[in-house]
């Protein structure tokens, strides 16, 4: 009914490339999702990183356990060493940092030193759009 299982791989990533989304393959070991019921955590799951025009989106295959408290197993990306995350804010268990590549893409788009683009951002809640427009 569909015309024969689908498109070709390599003419599918040339159309998202034209797009401008690009497709990357994690090697993710573990991922815990915490909810208010309890954790789901997937061990050994497949994540895929897609990013089309500046939005990340994350899509996890596997079969989850859950837990009631998964925390104490596992690193968050806090813990880890995320490198986008300041040590102050690694203190203070701030979990929601702003990316430096959001930082940067404010600071270029506005042209305001890198500071005052995070400070934008914060005010924003994270919003790209709504920091520039208000750097404008």
């Amino acid at each position: 009914m569909f015309g024969g299982g689908g498109m070709n791989p390599r003419k599918m990533k040339q159309m998202m490339k034209q797009m401008g989304i690009d497709v990357q393959e994690l090697d993710a070991e573990r991922v815990v999702i915490e909810t208010a019921d309890g954790d789901l955590v997937f061990d050994d799951a497949q994540v895929t990183k897609m990013d089309a025009q500046g939005q990340e989106t994350y899509q996890i295959v596997g079969s989850p356990e859950e837990v009631a408290d998964a925390g104490a197993g596992g690193l968050s990306a806090v813990e880890g060493g995320d490198e986008s995350v300041d040590a102050t804010e690694r203190d203070a268990g701030v979990t929601d940092a702003i990316p430096d590549e959001d930082v940067a893409l404010v600071a270029e788009r506005a042209g305001v030193p890198e500071s005052t683009a995070r400070e934008a951002l914060e005010d924003a809640d994270g919003d790209l759009a709504a920091a520039i427009a208000a750097l404008e």
